[in-house]
């Protein structure tokens, strides 16, 4: 769907993206994560073509971005990090304003905004004015209105913020109902769990650069794989301590409690040859598993300085 070709962008002395390449796949729910100032609005707003970047190429469907903005804009919906609105307009206005940008009009723009506005929970405010909502229904409004389109790429830049967990929560069942529709979402959060349980794919950028890019699932279970086993035990002798400590595949074993953690380089097999071990010793064990994988870990890894 998107394919990002070593896209540079500087503002003055200050480069925002530095050769950044990446491809999001058609069908993909893709999280953006990084840092504020990693790039992730700069690359948002050259996708949906608010900036222009000083080099490199952005194709959408396998065609060049550049020379054919008018095309893709009409396939494109876009939720800003900040929603700029029309102040004097009621919602159901503003709604049936940006339905006649996309060439409807009368009860083709009243049916679509209705439409909109009852998928997003807000037919009840249809008549307030636009600025007297609150910051999480004027989120839901620019949600609403990056619909308006039926578009085939949707771009979220932190499109929740604000927002009550109920409204986050519809938010979620509603772009994971698009994309089983057949949408491609990209969406920026810094709400890293969400996005985990949210996503499929997901990319990590830090200063101008993509650092990691991939199925969620997959990368959560490679950090798995990685990660210390976490035994939590009843009673735990002496034997079964010295047992742990020479095993050659155990290291740096720490203590908190009635807990030990240890990196272990073994495979689930050895794992659970090691278990049976340390309960033939003595040991009474609660629990004994890997750490699981979690974004917020592998973000804070690998964008460590």
């Amino acid at each position: 769907m998107i394919q990002l070709c070593n896209l540079r962008k500087s503002f003055g002395d200050s480069p925002a993206l530095c050769g950044l390449t990446m491809e999001i796949g058609d069908g993909e729910l893709f999280g953006f994560v990084g840092p504020n100032g990693a790039g992730k609005t700069t690359t948002m707003k050259i996708i949906v073509g608010l900036l222009r970047a000083d080099s490199g190429d952005i194709l959408i469907d396998g065609r060049k971005l550049a020379g054919n903005l008018r095309h893709f804009k009409a396939q494109i919906g876009y939720v800003p990090d900040f929603f700029g609105v029309y102040d004097n307009l009621r919602v159901y206005e503003y709604m049936e304003f940006y339905a006649s940008l996309y060439g409807m009009s009368g009860r083709e723009a009243r049916r679509r905004s209705e439409e909109l506005l009852g998928m997003l929970g807000m037919t009840e405010w249809r008549e307030e004015l636009v600025d007297s909502l609150s910051r999480g229904m004027k989120q839901k409004l620019c949600v609403a209105r990056a619909l308006v389109n039926d578009p085939k790429l949707l771009v979220l830049d932190e499109p929740a913020s604000g927002m009550e967990p109920k409204f986050r929560r519809q938010l979620r069942e509603l772009l994971q109902e698009l994309c089983a529709e057949g949408k491609t979402i990209l969406i920026s959060s810094h709400n890293l769990r969400e996005l985990s349980e949210l996503c499929t794919n997901i990319g990590i950028m830090d200063r101008g650069r993509l650092l990691i890019q991939g199925d969620v699932r997959e990368i959560l279970r490679q950090q798995t794989i990685s990660n210390p086993y976490i035994l939590q035990y009843i009673r735990f002798p002496e034997a079964a301590l010295e047992l742990l400590k020479t095993h050659g595949k155990v290291k740096n074993i720490a203590k908190k409690e009635n807990s030990l953690s240890f990196p272990f380089e073994g495979t689930q097999e050895e794992a659970a040859q090691l278990l049976t071990s340390l309960i033939s010793a003595g040991a009474e064990i609660a629990s004994f598993v890997r750490e699981e994988g979690s974004l917020e870990k592998l973000f804070l890894e690998i964008t460590a300085v």
